[in-house]
Protein backbone atom coordinates (compact mmCIF):
# COMPACT_ATOMS: atom_id res chain seq x y z
CA UNK A 1 0.00 0.00 0.00
CA UNK A 2 1.44 3.64 -0.93
CA UNK A 3 2.29 5.19 1.62
CA UNK A 4 3.27 9.19 2.03
CA UNK A 5 4.01 11.48 4.79
CA UNK A 6 3.24 15.54 5.02
CA UNK A 7 5.48 17.52 7.45
CA UNK A 8 9.22 16.32 8.95
CA UNK A 9 9.17 17.68 12.24
CA UNK A 10 9.52 16.34 15.73
CA UNK A 11 7.45 13.29 15.33
CA UNK A 12 7.70 12.37 11.92
CA UNK A 13 10.62 9.77 12.75
CA UNK A 14 7.94 7.60 14.69
CA UNK A 15 5.67 7.65 11.29
CA UNK A 16 8.21 6.29 9.27
CA UNK A 17 8.84 3.68 11.53
CA UNK A 18 5.41 2.31 11.82
CA UNK A 19 4.78 2.89 8.28
CA UNK A 20 8.12 0.25 7.89
CA UNK A 21 6.74 -1.87 10.81
CA UNK A 22 4.02 -2.24 8.88
CA UNK A 23 5.44 -3.06 5.25
CA UNK A 24 3.56 0.11 3.45
CA UNK A 25 5.34 1.37 0.82
CA UNK A 26 7.27 4.46 1.13
CA UNK A 27 6.27 6.61 -1.89
CA UNK A 28 7.10 10.35 -0.80
CA UNK A 29 7.74 12.94 1.98
CA UNK A 30 6.74 16.61 2.18
CA UNK A 31 7.97 19.43 4.19
CA UNK A 32 7.75 22.97 3.76
CA UNK A 33 11.92 22.82 4.42
CA UNK A 34 12.79 20.24 2.12
CA UNK A 35 16.12 19.95 4.19
CA UNK A 36 13.47 19.06 6.67
CA UNK A 37 12.43 15.97 4.20
CA UNK A 38 16.06 15.21 3.30
CA UNK A 39 17.20 14.63 6.47
CA UNK A 40 14.13 12.02 6.91
CA UNK A 41 14.91 10.34 3.99
CA UNK A 42 18.58 10.38 4.89
CA UNK A 43 17.86 8.63 8.48
CA UNK A 44 15.73 5.98 7.38
CA UNK A 45 18.32 4.91 4.27
CA UNK A 46 15.37 6.13 1.76
CA UNK A 47 16.89 6.33 -1.33
CA UNK A 48 15.20 7.50 -4.75
CA UNK A 49 12.36 8.83 -2.62
CA UNK A 50 10.18 11.68 -4.22
CA UNK A 51 10.56 14.59 -1.99
CA UNK A 52 7.70 17.45 -2.31
CA UNK A 53 7.27 20.96 -0.82
CA UNK A 54 3.74 21.37 -2.51
CA UNK A 55 1.85 18.52 -0.57
CA UNK A 56 -1.11 19.32 -3.56
CA UNK A 57 1.26 18.04 -6.22
CA UNK A 58 2.38 15.20 -4.01
CA UNK A 59 -1.14 13.78 -4.04
CA UNK A 60 -1.78 14.32 -7.68
CA UNK A 61 1.67 12.72 -9.03
CA UNK A 62 2.49 10.17 -6.70
CA UNK A 63 -1.58 9.19 -5.68
CA UNK A 64 -0.70 7.07 -2.21
CA UNK A 65 -3.10 5.25 -0.77
CA UNK A 66 -2.46 6.24 2.87
CA UNK A 67 -1.39 10.13 4.13
CA UNK A 68 0.04 10.75 7.43
CA UNK A 69 -0.34 14.56 8.33
CA UNK A 70 2.31 15.68 11.02
CA UNK A 71 2.19 19.60 10.24
CA UNK A 72 1.26 22.04 12.37
CA UNK A 73 -2.10 21.63 13.98
CA UNK A 74 -3.31 24.56 12.62
CA UNK A 75 -2.80 22.62 8.96
CA UNK A 76 -4.41 19.07 10.23
CA UNK A 77 -7.47 20.05 9.02
CA UNK A 78 -7.60 21.27 5.58
CA UNK A 79 -4.54 19.04 4.78
CA UNK A 80 -7.03 16.26 5.98
CA UNK A 81 -10.02 17.56 3.30
CA UNK A 82 -7.25 17.79 0.49
CA UNK A 83 -6.09 14.07 1.04
CA UNK A 84 -9.58 12.45 1.12
CA UNK A 85 -10.85 14.74 -1.95
CA UNK A 86 -7.83 13.03 -3.61
CA UNK A 87 -8.75 9.50 -2.56
CA UNK A 88 -6.58 8.88 0.47
CA UNK A 89 -7.05 7.64 3.69
CA UNK A 90 -5.46 9.39 6.87
CA UNK A 91 -3.50 9.51 9.84
CA UNK A 92 -3.62 12.68 11.76
CA UNK A 93 -1.39 13.73 14.66
CA UNK A 94 -3.41 14.93 17.24
CA UNK A 95 -5.23 16.96 18.08
CA UNK A 96 -7.90 16.02 14.70
CA UNK A 97 -8.67 19.71 14.24
CA UNK A 98 -8.58 23.10 15.62
CA UNK A 99 -12.57 23.53 15.85
CA UNK A 100 -15.49 21.27 15.96
CA UNK A 101 -16.53 22.91 12.53
CA UNK A 102 -13.35 21.09 10.91
CA UNK A 103 -13.30 18.22 12.74
CA UNK A 104 -17.28 17.34 11.80
CA UNK A 105 -16.06 18.00 8.06
CA UNK A 106 -13.25 15.42 8.24
CA UNK A 107 -15.77 13.37 9.29
CA UNK A 108 -18.55 13.95 6.87
CA UNK A 109 -15.63 13.68 3.68
CA UNK A 110 -14.40 10.43 4.89
CA UNK A 111 -17.83 9.08 5.12
CA UNK A 112 -19.05 10.32 2.27
CA UNK A 113 -15.87 9.03 0.42
CA UNK A 114 -16.04 5.60 2.38
CA UNK A 115 -12.43 6.64 3.50
CA UNK A 116 -10.48 5.99 6.84
CA UNK A 117 -9.51 8.44 9.29
CA UNK A 118 -7.14 7.54 11.97
CA UNK A 119 -6.32 10.13 14.41
CA UNK A 120 -2.53 10.02 16.60
CA UNK A 121 -3.70 8.77 20.18
CA UNK A 122 -0.68 6.44 20.19
CA UNK A 123 -1.25 6.37 23.63
CA UNK A 124 -4.67 3.66 23.34
CA UNK A 125 -2.40 1.17 21.85
CA UNK A 126 0.45 1.19 25.33
CA UNK A 127 0.67 -2.21 26.54
CA UNK A 128 -0.85 -1.17 30.19
CA UNK A 129 -3.49 0.64 28.41
CA UNK A 130 -4.58 -2.32 26.45
CA UNK A 131 -4.91 -4.48 29.60
CA UNK A 132 -6.33 -1.71 31.05
CA UNK A 133 -9.24 -1.30 29.18
CA UNK A 134 -9.27 -5.10 28.72
CA UNK A 135 -10.33 -5.53 32.81
CA UNK A 136 -12.75 -2.74 31.77
CA UNK A 137 -14.46 -4.33 29.38
CA UNK A 138 -14.66 -7.62 31.41
CA UNK A 139 -16.71 -5.68 34.21
CA UNK A 140 -13.78 -6.07 37.03
CA UNK A 141 -13.64 -2.62 37.85
CA UNK A 142 -17.21 -2.68 39.52
CA UNK A 143 -19.05 0.42 39.14
CA UNK A 144 -17.10 3.26 37.69
CA UNK A 145 -16.52 6.03 40.51
CA UNK A 146 -14.07 8.18 38.82
CA UNK A 147 -10.83 8.56 37.08
CA UNK A 148 -7.56 11.44 37.33
CA UNK A 149 -5.27 11.91 34.47
CA UNK A 150 -2.43 14.27 34.98
CA UNK A 151 0.28 15.13 32.70
CA UNK A 152 3.14 16.76 34.13
CA UNK A 153 5.86 18.39 32.14
CA UNK A 154 8.66 20.57 31.13
CA UNK A 155 8.67 22.51 28.25
CA UNK A 156 11.03 25.23 28.38
CA UNK A 157 11.45 28.74 25.87
CA UNK A 158 13.90 27.08 23.45
CA UNK A 159 11.08 24.55 23.05
CA UNK A 160 8.43 27.27 22.03
CA UNK A 161 11.17 28.84 20.00
CA UNK A 162 12.31 26.27 17.82
CA UNK A 163 8.80 26.38 15.96
CA UNK A 164 6.98 29.99 15.46
CA UNK A 165 3.60 28.32 15.74
CA UNK A 166 3.70 26.08 18.92
CA UNK A 167 2.16 28.05 21.66
CA UNK A 168 -0.21 30.42 18.99
CA UNK A 169 -4.16 29.85 19.41
CA UNK A 170 -3.95 29.57 15.69
CA UNK A 171 -1.93 26.86 15.04
CA UNK A 172 -1.28 24.96 18.16
CA UNK A 173 -3.88 25.91 21.05
CA UNK A 174 -1.84 25.34 24.74
CA UNK A 175 -0.57 22.52 27.10
CA UNK A 176 -4.03 20.83 26.89
CA UNK A 177 -4.21 20.77 23.34
CA UNK A 178 -0.59 19.92 22.52
CA UNK A 179 0.80 17.86 25.51
CA UNK A 180 -2.16 16.65 27.37
CA UNK A 181 -4.80 15.60 24.77
CA UNK A 182 -3.45 12.50 24.96
CA UNK A 183 -4.80 12.25 28.79
CA UNK A 184 -8.34 13.77 27.75
CA UNK A 185 -8.60 10.91 25.10
CA UNK A 186 -7.51 8.12 27.67
CA UNK A 187 -9.81 10.10 30.65
CA UNK A 188 -13.25 9.61 28.16
CA UNK A 189 -12.12 6.28 26.76
CA UNK A 190 -11.89 4.49 29.92
CA UNK A 191 -14.86 6.48 31.77
CA UNK A 192 -17.51 7.54 28.83
CA UNK A 193 -17.69 8.99 25.56
CA UNK A 194 -20.77 10.74 27.12
CA UNK A 195 -19.87 13.81 29.52
CA UNK A 196 -22.26 16.25 30.83
CA UNK A 197 -20.60 18.96 32.28
CA UNK A 198 -16.94 20.28 32.84
CA UNK A 199 -15.67 22.79 35.24
CA UNK A 200 -12.16 24.14 34.68
CA UNK A 201 -9.17 26.93 35.24
CA UNK A 202 -6.72 27.33 32.89
CA UNK A 203 -3.98 29.90 33.44
CA UNK A 204 -0.06 30.93 32.09
CA UNK A 205 2.40 30.69 34.83
CA UNK A 206 5.74 30.67 33.36
CA UNK A 207 5.54 30.86 29.90
CA UNK A 208 5.10 34.71 29.15
CA UNK A 209 5.91 34.69 25.64
CA UNK A 210 3.02 32.44 24.29
CA UNK A 211 -0.31 33.08 23.84
CA UNK A 212 -1.58 29.92 25.45
CA UNK A 213 -2.04 28.30 28.60
CA UNK A 214 0.49 26.28 30.28
CA UNK A 215 -1.47 25.02 32.94
CA UNK A 216 -5.09 23.47 33.03
CA UNK A 217 -7.39 21.88 35.85
CA UNK A 218 -10.44 20.52 35.15
CA UNK A 219 -13.31 18.74 36.59
CA UNK A 220 -15.65 16.45 34.61
CA UNK A 221 -18.95 14.69 34.86
CA UNK A 222 -19.64 11.77 32.99
CA UNK A 223 -22.93 10.85 31.80
CA UNK A 224 -23.08 7.26 33.68
CA UNK A 225 -22.56 9.07 37.29
CA UNK A 226 -18.87 8.86 37.61
CA UNK A 227 -16.26 11.53 37.67
CA UNK A 228 -13.22 13.40 36.08
CA UNK A 229 -9.87 15.28 37.07
CA UNK A 230 -7.83 16.42 34.71
CA UNK A 231 -4.42 18.11 35.11
CA UNK A 232 -1.94 19.25 32.52
CA UNK A 233 1.02 21.65 33.16
CA UNK A 234 4.86 22.41 30.72
CA UNK A 235 5.89 23.99 33.69
CA UNK A 236 7.10 20.72 36.06
CA UNK A 237 10.58 21.76 37.09
CA UNK A 238 13.43 20.77 35.86
CA UNK A 239 12.22 18.48 33.19
CA UNK A 240 9.12 15.94 32.37
CA UNK A 241 7.93 14.48 35.63
CA UNK A 242 4.95 11.90 34.45
CA UNK A 243 1.69 11.30 32.60
CA UNK A 244 -0.37 9.34 34.69
CA UNK A 245 -4.11 7.94 34.67
CA UNK A 246 -5.95 6.40 37.96
CA UNK A 247 -9.38 4.70 37.62
CA UNK A 248 -11.07 3.87 41.08
CA UNK A 249 -13.87 1.57 40.65
CA UNK A 250 -16.27 -0.22 43.16
CA UNK A 251 -14.24 -3.50 42.75
CA UNK A 252 -10.90 -2.09 41.79
CA UNK A 253 -7.83 0.07 41.64
CA UNK A 254 -5.48 1.01 38.68
CA UNK A 255 -2.72 3.88 38.16
CA UNK A 256 -0.80 3.72 34.75
CA UNK A 257 2.42 5.53 35.04
CA UNK A 258 6.00 6.36 33.83
CA UNK A 259 6.43 9.07 31.20
CA UNK A 260 3.30 9.12 29.18
CA UNK A 261 1.14 5.95 30.73
CA UNK A 262 3.07 3.34 29.83
CA UNK A 263 4.24 1.67 33.28
CA UNK A 264 1.31 -0.07 35.73
CA UNK A 265 2.28 0.94 39.07
CA UNK A 266 -0.96 -0.19 40.76
CA UNK A 267 -3.10 -3.13 40.48
CA UNK A 268 -5.63 -3.93 42.55
CA UNK A 269 -8.68 -5.96 42.01
CA UNK A 270 -11.70 -7.62 44.59
CA UNK A 271 -11.64 -10.49 41.85
CA UNK A 272 -7.75 -11.67 42.33
CA UNK A 273 -7.81 -13.06 38.95
CA UNK A 274 -4.12 -11.65 38.07
CA UNK A 275 -1.46 -11.10 41.02
CA UNK A 276 0.09 -7.91 40.89
CA UNK A 277 3.49 -8.13 40.41
CA UNK A 278 3.17 -10.18 37.32
CA UNK A 279 1.02 -7.80 35.81
CA UNK A 280 3.02 -4.84 36.67
CA UNK A 281 6.32 -6.72 35.11
CA UNK A 282 4.48 -8.01 32.01
CA UNK A 283 2.34 -5.27 30.91
CA UNK A 284 4.55 -2.03 31.88
CA UNK A 285 7.50 -0.34 29.15
CA UNK A 286 9.83 1.65 29.67
CA UNK A 287 9.91 4.14 25.91
CA UNK A 288 13.17 6.03 25.12
CA UNK A 289 10.26 9.43 24.96
CA UNK A 290 7.31 10.32 25.57
CA UNK A 291 5.64 9.45 22.33
CA UNK A 292 6.57 5.97 23.74
CA UNK A 293 6.02 2.36 21.05
CA UNK A 294 2.12 3.29 19.67
CA UNK A 295 2.65 4.29 16.59
CA UNK A 296 3.48 1.08 14.99
CA UNK A 297 -0.09 -0.50 16.88
CA UNK A 298 -1.97 2.44 15.58
CA UNK A 299 -0.95 2.01 12.19
CA UNK A 300 -1.90 -1.66 12.33
CA UNK A 301 -5.33 -0.80 13.27
CA UNK A 302 -5.79 1.31 10.63
CA UNK A 303 -4.71 -1.16 7.70
CA UNK A 304 -7.40 -3.07 9.42
CA UNK A 305 -9.66 -1.31 9.33
CA UNK A 306 -8.98 -0.49 6.05
CA UNK A 307 -9.15 -4.04 5.07
CA UNK A 308 -12.17 -4.76 6.86
CA UNK A 309 -11.41 -6.67 9.51
CA UNK A 310 -13.25 -3.81 12.09
CA UNK A 311 -13.49 -0.35 13.13
CA UNK A 312 -10.77 1.78 13.17
CA UNK A 313 -10.47 2.12 17.27
CA UNK A 314 -9.11 5.85 17.29
CA UNK A 315 -11.36 7.33 14.29
CA UNK A 316 -12.73 10.81 13.38
CA UNK A 317 -14.85 10.45 16.40
CA UNK A 318 -12.83 9.80 18.91
CA UNK A 319 -9.92 12.29 17.82
CA UNK A 320 -13.33 15.09 17.61
CA UNK A 321 -14.38 13.49 21.14
CA UNK A 322 -10.84 14.10 22.89
CA UNK A 323 -11.27 17.89 21.03
CA UNK A 324 -14.54 18.59 22.44
CA UNK A 325 -13.18 17.85 25.56
CA UNK A 326 -10.03 20.45 25.35
CA UNK A 327 -12.73 23.01 24.04
CA UNK A 328 -14.80 22.82 26.94
CA UNK A 329 -12.16 23.38 29.22
CA UNK A 330 -11.15 25.94 27.60
CA UNK A 331 -14.54 27.64 27.34
CA UNK A 332 -15.47 26.92 30.84
CA UNK A 333 -12.26 28.54 32.43
CA UNK A 334 -12.47 31.77 29.93
CA UNK A 335 -16.07 31.98 31.00
CA UNK A 336 -15.93 31.05 34.49
CA UNK A 337 -18.94 28.59 34.23
CA UNK A 338 -19.78 25.19 34.23
CA UNK A 339 -19.97 24.33 30.42
CA UNK A 340 -22.87 21.55 29.26
CA UNK A 341 -22.26 19.10 26.66
CA UNK A 342 -22.33 18.02 24.31
CA UNK A 343 -20.94 20.87 22.27
CA UNK A 344 -22.11 21.51 18.60
CA UNK A 345 -19.30 24.34 17.79
CA UNK A 346 -16.22 25.82 19.56
CA UNK A 347 -12.49 26.87 18.13
CA UNK A 348 -8.87 27.61 19.91
CA UNK A 349 -9.01 30.92 18.14
CA UNK A 350 -12.10 31.75 20.39
CA UNK A 351 -9.70 32.13 22.88
CA UNK A 352 -7.40 34.40 21.33
CA UNK A 353 -5.95 37.63 23.53
CA UNK A 354 -6.96 35.61 27.00
CA UNK A 355 -3.00 35.91 28.28
CA UNK A 356 -1.29 39.52 27.12
CA UNK A 357 2.38 38.28 25.47
CA UNK A 358 5.51 40.24 27.26
CA UNK A 359 9.03 39.04 27.30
Amino acid sequence: MKYALIGCGRISPNHIAAARNNDLEIAALCDLNLDAASAVARHFGLKDLALYTDYVSMLAEVQPEVVAIATPSGLHASIALDCLRAGSHVIIEKPIALSLSEADAIISLAEEKFLQVCVCHQNRFNRSVQYIRKALEAGRFGRLLHGTAHVRWNRNAAYYNQAGWRGTWAQDGGCLMNQGIHSADLLRWMLGEEITEVMAYTDRLTHNSIETEDLALALIRFGNGSYGALECTTSVFPENLEETLYLFGSRGTVKAGGLSDNVIEEWSFADSQDESGQVKSVYGENPPNVYGYGHTPLYADLLDAIKGKHPCLVDGLAGRQALELVLAVYLSAATGRPVHLPLKSCRSLDFSGRFSIHD
